[in-house]
This record gives structure tokens, C-alpha cells and sequence, in this order.
């Protein structure tokens, strides 16, 4: 399957985000345009959409998306400083880029189409390409099927946070060290473009 993924700048990118959130049930508050175009405003980021041809009429539509950041040692938002906190004993950054797979997710009807793989991939060359040495995502143990895909991508378990009540929403933190090598066992054909 050829995955059609488009490159958003961050206005356009944040209202997109905010539109596909709505089609996810499982999210029990949703990102907003405003809470996205905030967090990224200041730092050098990645948003990327999936398209696939929609069910009733072969339109392409938004079907999953993936959003990251620079990850920077000093943070001042208060959610990075507890991430931070939470990485800094198993994550080095001192004269390191580090790259946070921040938010993303495949609506419902697309999953198991290797959307969220095709998205991940991209994501990994777009981070080596522009000088990151490690990918780290932050998950929570119940999404058994993003956190399958992140193993066969080779993603390491770098902190498991349990939660004191229900192990489904224990954290699970997991990274990848980004080099070109890590790029030729890339799997999904992709085509790529920026988004008007």
C-alpha cells in the first residue's frame, strides 16, 4: 500500500489535528487548534496526516496523525518540565537533539493499515534529516496496538511509570536512537507533500 502523507505548516496543521481528534472516542479531551498552535509556536516541530480514500465515495480524507518536537533539557511549559523530569535519568541530552513523538492516533476504521508505521517512518527520517539523535514517545500500557508497532520499529522500553490503581493506564515511555542506518529498515512506501 502507498501511504499518502501530507506536511503541515503549524496553523493549517493545528486546525486539521483538531478536526480528525474529533473522530476519536477513546480521547478523553481532545487537543485543541489554539492548545497545538501553543505548544509548537516556539520550537521546531513535525506535523504530519495520513490520507486515505474515504469508504462511501474514494475522496481522500484525513485517517491518522502524528505530531512532534524539539525536546529541550530546560523546559519552561510545566507538562515538559514533568517529562523532562521523568526522562532525564534514562534519556542524555546534554549536546544531544532529542526528538518527542508528542500526539497522534489512526481513526477507528483505518487501523491495521499500517497508517500509524508509514507516519512513525516518516517521522524518523524527518528527525535524522534534521540532526536528531533520538525519537521518544510517551504512551500509556493500554494502546497494545501502537506500542506493537513501535516494537517492530525497534523502539526501546526506557521507563515503565505503573499506575497505583489499573495497569491499562501505567506509562510507558519508549526511545529509538536515530542514525541512517535505522532508515533502510524502513518498510512502507510513502509519497510525501507539503499541504497548501
Amino acid at each position: 500500500m502507498d501511504h499518502t502523507i501530507r506536511q503541515y505548516a503549524l496553523e493549517a496543521g493545528a486546525l486539521e489535528v483538531e478536526y480528525i481528534e474529533e473522530h476519536f472516542q477513546e480521547f478523553r479531551t481532545r487537543k485543541t487548534a489554539d492548545e497545538i498552535i501553543k505548544r509548537l509556536r516556539e520550537r521546531e516541530h513535525l506535523i504530519l496526516l495520513s490520507m486515505a480514500p474515504d469508504f462511501e465515495d474514494e475522496t481522500l480524507i484525513p485517517v491518522a496523525y502524528k505530531i512532534g518536537h524539539e525536546l529541550h533539557a530546560k523546559e519552561t511549559d510545566i507538562q515538559l518540565i514533568d517529562l523532562v523530569g521523568q526522562l532525564s535519568d534514562v534519556v542524555e541530552f546534554d549536546g544531544r537533539k532529542i526528538f518527542y513523538s508528542w500526539i497522534g492516533g489512526t481513526r477507528e476504521q483505518w487501523r491495521g493499515m499500517g497508517h500509524y508505521r508509514a507516519l512513525t517512518e516518516q517521522q524518523e527520517e524527518w528527525a535524522h534529516a534534521h540532526g536528531y539523535n533520538e525519537l521518544v514517545v510517551k504512551t500509556k500500557n493500554k494502546f497494545y496496538a501502537m506500542r506493537a508497532t513501535l516494537s517492530h520499529l525497534h523502539f526501546d522500553v526506557i521507563k515503565f511509570q505503573r499506575h497505583l490503581t489499573d495497569n491499562r493506564e501505567s506509562k510507558v515511555y519508549v526511545s529509538k536512537k536515530i542514525a541512517a542506518e535505522v532508515l533502510k529498515q524502513h518498510q512502507t512506501t510513502r509519497s510525501v507533500v507539503e499541504a497548501a
